[in-house]
C-alpha cells in the first residue's frame, strides 16, 4: 500500500503521479475517508479526555448521570471512529503503487516503450507451424487429452517435450543459483492475508483460485509465497539484499483473458514457472531491477530467442508495480513478439502490506521487493517455432542441454 502519512503531507505530489495510472480519483476518495476517518478518532479522543477529567474525585448524582451520558456517547463514538478506519482501508488496499518517473506513460499494452531487440528472426523457406501443428502427428502437446481431464487449458506434455521443459528451469535454476539466489520449493497454498499482501486481492480475486473448505488460495505465482517468507520480520541492514528464486506449479482463472489466447498452451490455468524474488534497501531497488532485467536477458539470449525488452505502460502496470519489464520473445507463426519474462520494482508497496521491516541506524524502515520470471513454458513455445526444420524437427538449444534436453525434439 502508499504511505498514508506522506500522501497527507503531499497530496498534490501523490494526485499527479497517481493520475498517470488512472487512480486520482479514488485517491480524492481517500483523503476524503481519511479526513473522516480523523475527525471520529478525534471527536473519540476528546470525549475520554472528558470522561477522565469528569471520573476525577468522588461523583455525586450529577456527575454519575454525567459518566453515564458519556460513557454511551463514546461507545458510539467508537463505533463510527472502526466503521470510518474499515472505510478508509477498503479505499487504501485499491489504490496502486505510485508509478516511478521513468514508467512508460499510457493507459494500455499498445503503450509499452521499446526499449531495445536483440536477435534476428528466423527467415524460412517454408511456413513454419506452432507448437500445436508441431505436436499434431507426435503427440508432444496434447491439449484435447488435458480438456477431457480437467476443461479447457490444461494441457499435457509427452516426451522430448516434456525433457526439455524439464531442462529448460534446471537450466534457469542453476543460472540464478550462480547469481547468488537461494533455491526455495515454497508452498503454493496460502491464506488470504497472502494474497493481500501481495497485492493480489482484492484487485485480482476474479482470477484466482479458492479453496473454500480450507480458506486458502492456490497461488498465481512463485512471487507470493516468496514475498511471504519474511512477513512481519525485521531484517537486518547486512542481510540485504537477500535473494530467492523459487520453483512452483500456478494457476490462473484468466478471467480477464476470455477469447484471447485460445489456441495451444500459451495461456492456461495451470504452469510452472521459475521466479526471482529480491528483498533490499529503499536505494538499491532501481539497479536492482536493472540487474534482474539482465539475468533474464541473459536467459533468453543463451536459449538463442530473438526479443524485444519493454518499458511496461503505467495504465498497464500490476496494482504493486511502480516500473515493469517485459522481454517479448519471436513467435514466427504470429509474426509478433510475446511476452515471456517480466520483472517488476514494487518498491515498498508489498513490504507496507506485509510489515516487512529493517533495522539502520536503530530505526525501522520498510524493504523494497523486487520480482522477476526466470522461465515458463513460453520460452519453450518460442523455441519450438523459431528453431523447427520443414520435416518438423525442432532443435534444441545447446543451453538445455546439459540438463538433459535432447538435440532434437523428434520423438514421444
Amino acid at each position: 500500500m502508499i504511505d498514508l502519512k506522506a500522501a497527507r503531507q503531499d497530496p498534490d505530489g501523490y494526485r499527479a503521479a497517481l493520475a498517470r495510472r488512472g487512480a486520482a480519483a479514488d485517491f480524492d476518495r481517500l483523503l476524503a475517508a481519511d479526513a473522516s476517518w480523523r475527525e471520529h478518532t478525534e471527536k473519540a479522543e476528546s470525549l475520554r479526555a472528558e470522561q477522565k477529567r469528569a471520573s476525577k474525585g468522588k461523583p455525586g448524582p450529577e456527575e454519575l448521570a454525567r459518566l453515564k451520558e458519556l460513557s454511551a456517547r463514546i461507545e458510539i463514538a467508537t463505533a463510527d471512529q472502526a466503521q470510518a478506519a474499515m472505510l478508509r482501508d477498503q479505499v487504501l488496499a485499491v489504490i496502486p503503487n505510485l508509478p516511478d518517473p521513468t514508467a512508460a506513460d499510457g493507459m494500455d499494452e499498445e503503450d509499452a516503450q521499446v526499449l531495445h531487440t536483440w536477435g534476428e528472426p528466423p527467415v524460412f523457406g517454408f511456413a513454419p507451424r506452432d507448437h500445436l501443428e508441431l505436436s499434431s502427428a507426435r503427440g508432444w502437446i496434447d491439449m484435447a487429452r488435458g480438456a477431457r481431464l480437467s476443461g479447457s487449458r490444461f494441457a499435457y506434455r509427452f516426451g522430448d517435450v516434456a525433457v526439455t521443459e524439464f531442462a529448460l528451469y534446471q537450466f534457469v535454476l542453476s543460472k540464478l543459483r550462480g547469481k547468488g539466489f537461494m533455491l526455495v520449493l515454497p508452498p503454493i497454498l496460502v491464506g488470504e492475508q497472502a494474497m493481500y499482501g501481495t497485492g493480489f486481492l482484492p484487485t485480482e480475486e476474479s482470477n484466482l483460485y479458492r479453496l473454500e473448505k480450507d480458506d486458502l488460495y492456490l497461488t498465481g505465482t512463485s512471487e507470493v509465497a516468496l514475498a511471504g517468507i519474511h512477513a512481519g520480520e525485521r531484517l537486518e541492514e547486512a542481510d540485504l539484499p537477500a535473494r530467492y528464486v523459487g520453483f512452483t506449479t500456478n494457476f490462473r482463472r484468466e478471467a480477464g483473458a476470455a477469447g484471447k489466447d485460445t489456441r495451444g498452451m500459451f495461456r492456461v490455468h495451470q504452469f510452472d514457472k521459475a521466479e526471482m524474488f529480491v528483498y533490499c534497501l529503499p536505494e538499491q531497488s532501481p539497479e536492482i531491477h536493472e540487474q534482474v532485467l539482465s539475468y533474464e536477458e541473459e536467459i533468453v539470449q543463451e536459449l538463442g530467442l530473438p526479443y524485444r525488452v519493454m518499458n511496461i505502460a503505467v495504465g498497464d502496470l500490476g496494482a504493486p508495480a511502480a516500473k515493469k519489464y517485459d522481454i517479448e520473445a519471436w513467435f514466427p507463426v504470429q509474426e509478433r513478439y510475446r511476452e515471456v519474462t517480466s520483472c517488476s520494482n514494487t518498491t515498498d508497496y508489498q513490504a507496507r502490506r506485509l510489515n516487512i521491516k529493517f533495522r539502520r541506524e536503530g530505526k525501522l524502515e520498510f524493504v523494497h521487493t523486487l520480482n522477476g520470471t526466470g522461465a515458463t513454458a513460453r520460452a519453450l513455445l518460442s523455441i519450438m517455432e523459431n528453431f523447427q526444420d520443414e520435416g518438423g524437427k525442432v532443435a534444441v538449444p545447446k543451453a538445455l542441454r546439459p540438463f538433459g534436453a535432447p538435440e532434437f525434439i523428434g520423438k514421444l
